[in-house]
């Protein structure tokens, strides 16, 4: 067969499954697309090392990995002493970056939670992801980053009649699907003050920010700057999380002496 022709062919595959692929990373959550992308990397390294050891051609890239190797020595051996030079100055420059990150809210791996009838959704306040375990329905006991986008659809069905958990499965799915999921016939539209009157309690508002109950005034206004500015409608939250986020800090403000 003619090269340019193998080429062509070679192309046109590539082509296909790239479209493919970008056709399936549409409808799952970034985690799965994550996970499937690294399994499928390890695959692709190990068949080819296996391909490249059938055919006598390994030393190919062990040559590479020397050749990699060789060229930044002489790079380490230049910088080294300038890094040695200036080690305590940029040792200095990172603790002055960790106590800023410490003022400014450093949390740990310190997570919120806003429960509703069908989702219990957690908030990471260092990343501001958000996952979602499903308390009822069909897909009960799955996480929402384990769900395709038709999957997530088929439960925003299931919950209509809580607005809770509705507004809940929208921050979800506008963070990680954009406003693209959207249809035009949107049955929030209009009613998105239908949640703002609903109580709350000190253990609920203890649970969306975060915090123990023997929190201080300072702490609770700490996390409250953290979520909000993760989780902000600005900054791909909602108004539904916006509004549950001031609506705990104004809670335990009060009660707190």
């Amino acid at each position: 067969m003619n090269h340019p022709i193998v080429v062509l062919i070679i192309v046109g595959i590539c082509l296909y499954l790239v479209f493919i692929f970008q056709r399936w990373r549409r409808n799952q959550p970034p985690a799965v697309v994550q996970k499937t992308l690294t399994r499928y990397g390890i695959y692709f390294a190990i068949g080819l090392v296996i391909i490249l050891a059938a055919t006598g051609r390994l030393h190919w890239l062990f040559a590479l990995i020397v050749s990699v190797f060789s060229a930044l020595i002489p790079l380490v051996r230049r910088f080294l002493p300038l890094i040695i030079r200036y080690l305590p100055f940029l040792a200095g420059l990172y603790r002055q970056a960790q106590a800023a990150k410490s003022t400014n809210g450093p949390t740990q791996g310190q997570t919120s939670s806003v429960e509703t009838e069908f989702l219990r959704m957690t908030l990471d306040h260092d990343s501001g992801e958000m996952d979602g375990e499903i308390l009822k329905g069909v897909f009960q006991g799955k996480r929402l980053t384990q769900l395709s986008q038709q999957q997530l659809n088929s439960i925003m069905l299931e919950c209509q009649h809580d607005a809770d958990s509705v507004a809940l499965l929208e921050a979800f799915l506008d963070r990680y699907f954009g406003p693209e999921w959207r249809t035009e016939k949107d049955y929030r539209k209009g009613n998105e003050n239908e949640y703002a009157d609903k109580e709350m309690s000190n253990i609920e508002a203890y649970e969306i920010l975060g915090l123990n109950s023997d929190a201080t005034e300072q702490e609770i206004i700490a996390a409250h700057r953290r979520l909000i500015a993760k989780y902000h409608p600005d900054k791909g939250g909602s108004n539904y999380l916006a509004m549950k986020i001031n609506q705990a800090k104004d809670i335990l403000l009060k009660n707190t002496p």
